[in-house]
């Protein structure tokens, strides 16, 4: 079977890709591994995404916010700390001019949103539950060999896009190199019920462990993300729900009153993973696939939609249908995400290693330059736009 372009994830970042192209006529095939039940039902589902405003800007664009605003809840302000020193600074969305710094939704909603829309597409063909089993690409086409309900099919294309996340077969069939950096630390994702309303306010705040993040959701929800040293992971894991939140509480403080437990406590080791190359011959691999952000300041799904939009304008562009998937087209989005890439993962992780420190004068220094980014309107607007994606 003949098709311009095969995507593989039907994920977020998948099925962004497949809305940003069905108005260009192109024939496509959109491959997932999981059956959209088992995908809802799992852990990743219940994980908060935190929308940056330049994403709330391309999901509009593709004709999407509008129909998934009402589950999402806006952040009208970030309030930044360091727990057990002075310092601290606070971003505005009024003082950005703006509606909101960003939103919090459920992954579950989108991606069940998102998948709905792909499955009324009529050129897009979905095979799910499938999995690709090899890859093989010439000088005019690539070929994707499938398992399919039992049945082997063959698919051949200009141009395939691994978009099939961290343990990407796509990546794996394309002899791709990941470098990775093991933060040595576990992210401990839940949702707790606060007795005082957020008032849209999401908290980052910053430990020796590691960064705590609390973000809006509805008017007395926070999704959770709590990050901490293994050993110490696992223990607020086996221990009771009643040690679990004596600790988040003690850690956070009661600027929103007492906190209960209201989702299952997840855990996630981090890593900073790196793909050597974003393209191949005949493909390439983007958001998760490519690149796995600590989930400080919440990069990850925003920096992976802009990936997809990028390329998604590149093949807009190809008035020449031949040229979709060559080695000068794929040339070219590599080399246009070069930037943003190096400057989104120099950020996140810089602020892993400067925050998650207890040297004394890092310390010192630390709450000096957050008291003083509160003092300075300019950087603190450079930080909201990199926070919001416009930078």
């Amino acid at each position: 079977m003949n098709y311009d372009l095969i995507i593989v994830g039907g994920g977020l970042t998948g099925n962004c890709l497949a809305l940003a192209l069905r108005h260009l006529g192109l024939k496509i095939a959109l491959i997932e591994a999981q059956p959209l039940a088992d995908l809802q039902a799992g852990a990743l589902g219940d994980r908060a995404l935190a929308l940056a405003a330049g994403t709330v800007n391309a999901l509009n664009e593709l004709n999407v916010w509008q129909d998934v605003a009402h589950l999402a809840t806006a952040i009208a302000q970030i309030h930044i700390s360091d727990k057990g020193h002075f310092g601290k600074t606070r971003l505005f969305a009024e003082q950005e001019k703006v509606d909101a710094l960003g939103y919090v939704m459920t992954a579950r909603d989108l991606e069940s949103y998102l998948a709905s829309e792909v499955k009324k597409c009529c050129h897009i063909t979905v095979y799910c539950p499938a999995r690709v089993m090899g890859l093989m690409a010439d000088e005019q086409a690539i070929y994707a060999t499938l398992k399919h309900s039992n049945e082997s099919l063959n698919l051949k294309a200009k141009l395939v896009i691994g978009a099939d996340g961290g343990q990407s077969t796509v990546r794996h069939l394309l002899g791709i190199q990941q470098q990775v950096v093991d933060y040595k630390q576990t992210a401990l994702v839940t949702t707790i019920l606060a007795a005082k309303n957020h008032q849209n306010i999401a908290y980052e705040r910053f430990t020796s462990s590691g960064p705590l993040a609390l973000l809006p959701q509805g008017t007395h929800h926070c999704a959770v993300v709590w990050t901490r040293g293994h050993e110490e992971a696992q223990a607020l894991m086996l221990g009771s729900e009643a040690d679990f939140i004596q600790q988040l509480q003690q850690c956070f403080g009661y600027r929103l009153g007492r906190l209960q437990l209201s989702a299952p406590r997840r855990a996630f080791p981090l890593s900073l993973i790196q793909a050597d190359s974003m393209i191949s011959k005949r493909a390439a691999i983007i958001g998760n696939a490519s690149h796995q952000l600590h989930p400080v300041a919440g990069q990850g799904f925003n920096l992976g939609l802009r990936d997809t939009l990028a390329l998604a304008t590149l093949i807009s562009q190809q008035t020449e249908p031949d040229a979709l998937g060559t080695a000068a087209f794929l040339q070219r989005f590599s080399q246009s995400r070069r930037r943003d890439q190096q400057r989104t993962i120099y950020f996140t992780d810089a602020l892993v290693r400067i925050f998650s420190n207890e040297w004394q004068a890092l310390a010192v220094a630390r709450s000096v330059g957050l008291t003083l980014l509160d003092l300075s309107p300019f950087a603190k607007r450079l930080m909201a736009r990199q926070a919001m994606g416009l930078s």
